[in-house]
């Protein structure tokens, strides 16, 4: 397996066949935002840039499981990963009925 490939295996909301949020296989949150606002995003308690086979991805954050233990941690990062995927053009190949809502869907799942 490659680097950071298991941080892709978990469970994640699509809004217009973009992802909004994950849930990682590893605990802890993925979430899209702004690529403009990662760096700041990155100040903030248990946040950090997301890597995939050790690249650091603008735009994704990984946000550790202590930073979203309660739903008062939890719910900014949702709403924030929510708008910045309402914000984006739908993608060509949504899911089957994805209108603007948020559709989860298991990424990484095995065959």
């Amino acid at each position: 397996m490659a680097h950071g490939a298991e941080d892709v295996r978990g469970l994640a909301f699509l809004i217009n066949g973009n992802m909004s949020v994950g849930a990682s296989g590893q605990g802890g949150l993925m979430v899209r935002v702004d690529p403009d606002e990662t760096d700041a995003l990155v100040a903030k308690p248990h946040a950090r840039p997301f890597e995939m086979r050790g690249r650091e991805m603008r735009g994704w954050l990984r946000v550790d499981s202590e930073g979203v233990r309660t739903k008062r941690q939890l719910d900014p990062w949702v709403r924030r990963g929510v708008a910045y995927a309402r914000s984006l053009p739908p993608r060509d190949r949504a899911p089957h009925g994805a209108r603007g809502e948020l559709i989860p869907k298991e990424v990484g799942a095995r065959p």
